[in-house]
């Protein structure tokens, strides 16, 4: 089975375990079967303990961003020393990242193409190439695919508009040229903003036990 497949099949068993699609792909195999995986999927019971709800959604917050679990804590516990709401701060850093970023401003219709995007040296920040996903992308900083990767066909087909159909409306905290494949972060994210499902106190939740 070819490797794009076997993500596809991994992803839509994702999405159904979580209980949101989390590629555009998955959303009509997510509309079929949006009951968990497996033999015993569609009669599971769901009265989970508390503890399954809050891992669950902290599984759910994780798989958004396509994140380790390690690069999570580590967000968590940025976010735990900001003087605002942990579970709101998290998203809000979370949101900041480089990858997420180049993803919703319509540059790529997944997370996991984004993070491609970033690591495969095609985004400038500031004028400067950035490949780690991670970065954080600050207030006024301006992204833009790096002018000799323009001219390839996945940018050509991003600058078109091609991905907008299966992305959120662009958020208020960008300001977007896609023709051009350039967006500058305008302000931070606020956490009302972002276009990420999640119950965060049931993270924050998770993570305080």
């Amino acid at each position: 089975m070819p490797a794009s497949s076997d993500r596809t099949r991994r992803q839509v068993r994702l999405s159904r375990s979580l209980g949101l699609a989390l590629t555009p792909k998955a959303v009509k195999y997510f509309e079929k079967r949006p009951y968990p995986p497996g033999e015993h999927g569609r009669a599971r019971r769901r009265n989970e303990s508390d503890y399954a709800v809050r891992l669950k959604e902290k599984q759910r917050l994780r798989a958004q961003y396509g994140l380790r679990e390690v690069q999570l804590r580590r967000a968590f516990d940025e976010a735990r020393r900001e003087p605002h709401l942990t579970g709101e701060s998290l998203v809000e850093l979370l949101e900041m990242r480089l990858d997420a970023l180049v993803l919703r401003a319509g540059f790529g219709r997944t997370i996991a193409q984004a993070r491609q995007a970033v690591t495969h040296r095609h985004i400038l920040v500031d004028g400067q190439i950035v490949d780690r996903p991670s970065f954080r992308v600050k207030p006024g900083q301006v992204v833009q695919v790096k002018p000799r990767s323009q001219t390839t066909v996945p940018f050509q087909v991003a600058a078109a508009g091609a991905h907008r159909d299966v992305l959120p409306n662009l958020p208020p905290y960008l300001d977007v040229d896609l023709e051009k494949l350039r967006f500058q972060l305008v302000r931070r994210p606020k956490r009302a903003e972002v276009p990420v499902t999640c119950e965060v106190q049931l993270v924050v939740e998770h993570y305080s036990r």
